[in-house]
């Protein structure tokens, strides 16, 4: 078939989409295998071919040619598809990855190691703000076990001095651990 360069250029494109577009459509959709697709990819094809008639040298086999260009725009599609396919699982191997991170990670987790962590550091820091003799005065009466008089007797100050002392730093460590009290009843409150 020959397309006329004239004014029955309209009439002989429509005999050519009229006789050609259903097996384009259906050559194009075996592939791409989505119709709508297959329509566009066909549509574009014989929009092109029109568009550039003019420039194009003498075309012996138009629907050839047409085909040509379809199948081209339908390998663009599918390769298109690839790349998008690639890309989505390659998300899709991150979020699994990410996701069994995060259940290892939780799996691992022993709350009350974290809570009893935290409180250590807690008590770290509030105790290395206590002035030096607090500090002295307190670990000794809750980390060496040492009773109020033993206390009174090393530091040389009354039992009643020492009661102040401790009294200090277990107000600030109640303060700084408000949110461990459990915690800071059994471990810091014991008798004189």
């Amino acid at each position: 078939m020959h397309i006329k360069t004239n004014s029955e250029d309209a009439i002989s494109f429509n005999q050519l989409y009229e006789d050609y577009q259903t097996r384009f459509v259906n050559f194009a959709n075996t592939y791409v295998r989505d119709w709508n697709v297959a329509e566009d990819i066909t549509t574009e094809a014989l929009i092109y071919y029109w568009e550039n008639r003019n420039t194009l040298s003498e075309v012996s086999n138009i629907p050839a040619y047409i085909l040509t260009i379809i199948k081209n725009k339908s390998l663009n599609y599918l390769r298109h598809l690839q790349i998008e396919e690639e890309h989505s699982e390659n998300v899709r191997k991150y979020n699994e990855w990410e996701l069994n991170t995060r259940i290892v990670s939780l799996d691992a987790c022993e709350p009350y190691e974290l809570l009893v962590k935290e409180m250590h550091e807690l008590i770290r820091q509030t105790l290395n703000n206590l002035p030096e003799r607090t500090r002295k005065i307190f670990i000794m009466s809750r980390y060496e076990n040492k009773s109020y008089k033993e206390i009174a007797a090393l530091m040389n100050m009354t039992t009643k001095g020492v009661d102040f002392h401790i009294g200090k730093a277990l107000k600030m460590l109640q303060i700084n651990l408000k949110d461990y009290f459990p915690f800071f009843l059994y471990f810091f409150m014991k008798p004189h």
